[in-house]
């Protein structure tokens, strides 16, 4: 038993040095360059799905295995390791700093959720778009952190309400019983727990309490740890939850900068195909924006199917007398708003660059008519998204947002300096250090892969892939993908599989984009577990959810993503990238038209 334990104890460090032994025959006894890059890919590879090393810490191998092994010299592997996409990432964290530090993403929710009315069903629609747009521009986590203690209060105020009419309906009674409360009192073993120090006293109740059953008043009694009244207040706060965590990922897929993996595909995409100028902000979220959306309604469908019912006369009714637990939804959510008070200087500013930044990604290179990027005509193709980002993120440093005083001795009060919108301290507390370096290792990788020969081998080793239909190869991919990402970091993922699914396309004469789209979608597609992304983790904390309840969710949310795609990837997303034709811009091989 004690081997054991220690066997557990230090299960990390053996599985660190049980990989670098098992695959060492690979240089030891082949020595290629493709044998020995394979070598730092196999290590690379487990040591990310297995999580033995911090994910940053093992982005960082190729820069020691790499030099080591002549694969690469150190500079060149330093170079890979900050890309253009690291400067996009700081202004888009600049951004993102500055409408959470003056809580702008909490006026836009709230005030999105207030549009759409209360009806639970509408009200949970609400919280998914506006959710899925914050997500858009910050990072799903983050998203999904500040929505979530909103969704709880919202989730309480209802029980809380549903408590209220109840003790109002028995008051009416004259002291009878209340038939209702008994059915509702024990639903498949929740017993009812009143959360009478979160519901405001109704006049006259207190003297009927003694009059309820004896049963009903064991339970109160017994101090029940049951945080619900009935079995629907349970299905309502796992609805709630979920629609936030799949939401908060549903978002990210519209925009390059919406998540991780859509900026470190855009990267590796322009920088293996840099003749294709074809993936920019624009082109990425009219291919990605109609799946997100079509992703979104399902999901909502799915899921109040799953755990409400789908009641379309409530659903479409128009009109009526709002219900207790409408109003009081209703009340917390204005109150919430009223909190904010009126729209700030520093709101103002901030919403202000944030249209101007997402103009200036729209316009850059739209395609259908000239760019602003045409000014810069004798320099083709040197400014990119990130130079709009650069230039909004600088902003945010010198705009003031406040002036600074101090007291004279005289009791004189005067300005002395001013505070910008965000502050160096600020900006370093938001950036996402570790992503920067995992998505640097990934680089470093691809880069290595590529020089060694070992891209150009694990390609030819797949080439006749080449006799099936496309659509059969997009299919098994993306199902490859989307199982890898529930146990792996969505990143970890992509970066893993991107140096590997090029070559891929290139062998069996297929355009690139049309099993790296599908494949860079399918990555955020981590819906199964709690432990499969933060959003994921985030909801599971606060304990309305079980693992089986994400599993059953997660699998049916998973099935409409990659229908979503396949239907896309033969639909719309086609003509924007002529995709049946196999381009100049790769590498060049016979014209060819999938099967």
């Amino acid at each position: 038993m004690n081997l054991l334990s220690y066997l557990f104890v230090y299960r990390r460090l053996l599985l660190i040095v049980f990989t670098l032994l098992i695959f060492l025959p690979l240089p030891i006894h082949l020595g290629t360059k493709e044998a020995e890059c394979a070598y730092t890919l196999f290590v690379v590879a487990i040591f990310w799905l297995t999580e033995a090393l911090p994910l940053s810490v093992t982005a960082m191998l190729p820069a020691l295995m790499f030099p080591v092994l002549g694969i690469m010299p150190s500079k060149m592997v330093a170079s890979s390791y900050f890309k253009d996409f690291h400067l996009l990432l700081i202004g888009v964290i600049c951004l993102a700093t500055s409408i959470e530090k003056w809580s702008l993403h909490k006026r836009i929710a709230l005030r999105m959720v207030m549009m759409v009315g209360v009806n639970p069903a509408w009200l949970t629609l609400g919280f998914m778009i506006s959710t899925a747009f914050l997500s858009m521009w910050l990072s799903n986590t983050s998203t999904a952190a500040m929505v979530m203690p909103i969704v709880e209060a919202v989730a309480q105020q209802i029980i809380s309400a549903e408590a209220e009419v109840e003790a109002t309906q028995m008051t009416y009674s004259n002291g009878a019983n209340n038939p209702g409360l008994e059915l509702d009192e024990n639903v498949n073993g929740h017993e009812i727990n009143e959360r009478r120090e979160k519901t405001k006293p109704v006049p006259g109740c207190s003297t009927d309490e003694g009059k309820i059953s004896d049963k009903t008043e064991v339970g109160k009694t017994s101090v029940s740890t049951s945080k619900y009244r009935t079995r629907k207040n349970h299905m309502m706060c796992k609805l709630m939850c979920l629609c936030i965590a799949y939401s908060s990922t549903i978002g990210g897929l519209t925009t390059i900068t919406g998540t991780s993996t859509n900026l470190i595909f855009a990267e590796h995409f322009n920088t293996r195909y840099p003749d294709c100028r074809c993936i920019n902000f624009g082109s990425w979220f009219m291919l990605s924006f109609p799946a997100a959306l079509i992703i979104l309604l399902l999901s909502w469908i799915w899921l109040q199917w799953l755990f409400l019912g789908l009641n379309v006369k409530e659903m479409v009714k128009c009109g009526k007398t709002k219900t207790a637990k409408e109003k009081a939804c209703a009340e917390v959510i204005n109150q919430e708003y009223k909190k904010l008070g009126p729209l700030r200087y520093q709101e103002i500013v901030t919403l202000v660059l944030f249209v101007l930044m997402a103009v200036l990604w729209f316009s850059r290179d739209p395609g259908f008519a000239p760019g602003w990027s045409v000014l810069f005509s004798e320099y083709p193709h040197f400014a990119t998204d990130s130079t709009a980002a650069l230039v909004i993120g600088l902003l945010f440093f010198v705009i003031p947002a406040k002036r600074l005083t101090k007291t004279k001795p005289t009791g004189e009060t005067v300005a002395f300096d001013y505070s910008p919108l965000i502050t160096w301290k600020e900006f370093q507390s938001f950036m996402p250090w570790d992503i920067a370096i995992l998505v640097g290792g990934g680089f470093a990788l691809a880069d290595g892969c590529e020089v060694s020969g070992l891209s150009q081998w694990i390609g030819n080793q797949l080439s006749p892939l080449g006799s099936l239909p496309a659509w059969l190869i997009i299919l098994i991919t993306s199902l490859i993908v989307t199982s890898l990402t529930e146990v792996a970091s969505n990143p970890a993922t992509i970066t893993l599989l991107l140096p590997i699914l090029s070559p891929l396309a290139e062998s069996i004469h297929v355009n690139p984009l049309y099993i790296l789209i599908p494949s860079t979608l399918c990555t955020s597609f981590a819906f199964l577990l709690p432990v499969a992304n933060p959003p994921n983790a985030i909801v599971y904390s606060y304990g309305h959810l079980k693992v089986i309840d994400m599993v059953k969710a997660g699998l049916g949310v998973n099935i409409v993503g990659v229908a979503v795609v396949m239907l896309g990837m033969s639909t719309w997303i086609v003509p924007l990238f002529d995709l049946h034709t196999y381009p100049a811009w790769a590498p060049a091989v016979n014209n060819a038209t999938l099967p």
